[in-house]
């Protein structure tokens, strides 16, 4: 069987936390759903959970309990202005990685044209 290979940036799931976040506040949970997006399938929530305690002491987002009489209570996660220039450096750092592989691709289809 051939070896696998991981193609994604170190710490992907800061960036994709952060976008999620910046389009919505979220819980942990609905978080764990809309990672799917942005191909997370597989992540372990214990994962997701040290990622968002780490991104919480960086200051790339805030957190509030949030009780209800139907239900335990839920952390609420937002991102913080911190939070949106770290995500702004990611997307800086992510095209300049895409135009990389670009090219790796078009080297890949020309030897093979």
């Amino acid at each position: 069987m051939p070896p696998k290979v991981e193609a994604r940036p170190k710490n992907w799931l800061e960036a994709v936390v952060l976008a999620s976040l910046r389009e919505q506040e979220s819980y942990g949970y609905e978080l764990m759903r809309r990672l799917t997006r942005f191909g997370a399938e597989a992540t372990n929530p214990g994962t997701l959970y040290r990622t968002l305690r780490r991104m919480e002491r960086e200051g790339w987002c805030t957190s509030e309990w949030e009780t209800s009489k139907g239900g335990p209570a839920r952390r609420r996660y937002s991102l913080t202005a911190a939070g949106e220039a770290y995500l702004d450096l990611w997307i800086a750092a992510l095209e300049d990685y895409q135009r990389h592989v670009d090219a790796l691709f078009n080297l890949y289809a020309g030897e093979r044209s």
